[in-house]
Parts: structure tokens; sequence; C-alpha cells
């Protein structure tokens, strides 16, 4: 069988490198104000926070019809594939994944569509699509990566220190946040995303101090696989890499968080993203 992978653009991946791997990205969108643009397609990342430094509106973001995803599904069926894995963002923080399913419940007399709730995001949900992909290209079945997928996201994990919860208080996505709120203006909020939700993980006075409670995070990790760093525009992002360079034994990809996640992370976001075994 020849199988292809679906996924939304939460997961951070260029539809440059999209288009290399056969994956299928479908857009969710970026609001400021009245304005509404789709992501990746009308508003670069660039753009996207160019346009949040000099907006006085916090963006907001809206989840994908479902008829955006048939229009993928049947793109990949018209390219001869026998079936589509779909792995989008966590259900806990975004409709995405309920519009997907709709549209592959609409597809399933027609075309096998098997969708994931990934309980991941951004670089996290990215490097279980690649796999995902690679898997796809060596030619295994949908169940063997479903399998593969299920396991990757038990493993993945997701830390984040932030310098406002602005945007996502904004954005209703703060869940187990929530007690961090009144005292935002005092610590630098220190956040555990790796069950698909946000969830406080720490509060540190100042930045430096939020950066080494991330060093510190990845140095009790152990062995870990797909090591990124993620950030929202953060000056200080080579100087974390420096921090961790110790760490580091098969190398860092940066990523800079796209508009979906840019959207409730809000500017200078700093994070991690890994696999643990």
């Amino acid at each position: 069988m020849t199988i292809r992978i679906v996924t939304d653009s939460a997961s951070d991946i260029s539809l440059e490198e999209a288009a290399s791997l056969n994956i299928e990205i479908v857009p969710l969108s970026i609001r400021f104000g009245e304005s509404e643009y789709t992501d990746l397609i009308d508003l670069s990342v660039s753009d996207f926070y160019t346009r949040m430094a000099e907006s006085d509106l916090l963006p907001s973001t809206a989840a994908p019809s479902p008829g955006a995803f048939e229009a993928a599904f049947k793109r990949c069926q018209e390219a001869g594939a026998d079936g589509v894995i779909c792995i989008n963002l966590s259900l806990a923080l975004s409709a995405t994944g309920q519009a997907a399913q709709l549209a592959a419940d609409a597809f399933s007399e027609i075309f096998p569509v098997k969708c994931i709730d990934s309980k991941s995001i951004t670089s996290g949900l990215g490097t279980i699509v690649r796999r995902a992909a690679a898997a796809a290209t060596n030619g295994q079945s949908m169940d063997e990566i479903e399998a593969l997928v299920e396991n990757l996201t038990r493993r993945t994990r997701i830390f984040a220190t932030l310098d406002t919860l602005e945007n996502l208080k904004k954005g209703g996505r703060i869940g187990g946040a929530t007690a961090m709120v009144g005292t935002m203006l005092q610590f630098k909020p220190c956040l555990d995303l790796s069950s698909g939700e946000v969830v406080e993980a720490g509060r540190q006075r100042t930045r430096k101090k939020s950066l080494l409670w991330l060093r510190e995070i990845l140095e009790n990790a152990g062995s870990v696989e797909d090591l990124c760093i993620i950030h929202g525009d953060a000056p200080d992002v080579e100087e974390f890499k420096d921090l961790i360079s110790d760490l580091v034994s098969d190398g860092v990809r940066i990523n800079q968080l796209g508009a979906v996640i840019g959207t409730h992370g809000g500017p200078r976001v700093l994070g991690l993203t890994y696999l643990v075994d």
C-alpha cells in the first residue's frame, strides 16, 4: 500500500519541506482583528512576527474547515495513495482534529483515512509527522504507521518558558496554568505541554533563571532524540543554544515557532521539544 501523511500548519513544517516528504499541510487561519490570513499561504512566519510586534491587537487562530481536510485527502487519493494517516495538533488545544475527523468520516466509503491526536504541537508534532512520513516512504502499512505514531506520541516532551501569559490567556488555552495569571508580572511562566495540555511546571523570577530551568529539564531527561529549540522571535536563542551545548551530543535543530503556536505563546517564548527513550 501507498500511504500518505496529512497534518496541519501547527506542525511548523514548511511547505517546501512538506512537498519534499510527500506530506500534505492543511493550514489554520490567523486573525488580527477583522483581518484574517491563511497560515503559510498569505502570512509568512516573518510577516506574522512583524505584524504582532506592530499591532495593538493580540492575534487569534481558527481551525481549518472539514472541507479543507477533504480537499487534502482527495489530493492524496488522486496522487495514487491507498490511504491516509492524518496527524493533528492536540485535541485539547484546538478543534482542528475534530474538523479532520469529520472529513475522514465523510471520506470513509471512498478512501481509508485514519485520524490521530498527536497530543502535541510545533516541533513535537513535526517530529512525529516526519517520522511517519519516512515510514510511509519505506512502505509501511497504515496499522504499522499508526502504531509508530502512538509510540512517538507517548515519548514526546515539550517544555517552554514565556515572557507573557497574555496571548495564552486571551486564546483560552491556559489550561492547568490558570493559577499563574495573578502572578505573571512577577514571574516568567514555565510550562509543560507534553500531555497535549498547558500545565504549569514552575515559576522563575528572571529570564536567565527560566533558561536555566529549561537546561535542568534537559539535563534530567537523560538520552533524548530529535532535540529541537523552539522560539518565538527570541533574541537570546543562540545564547540558550550555547547554554545547553555540553548536554547535546547529536546536534540540535532551532525552529522558529510558526504563526499558530506563536499566536498563543506570544513574543520571545523559548522552549525545547524532544523524544525520550
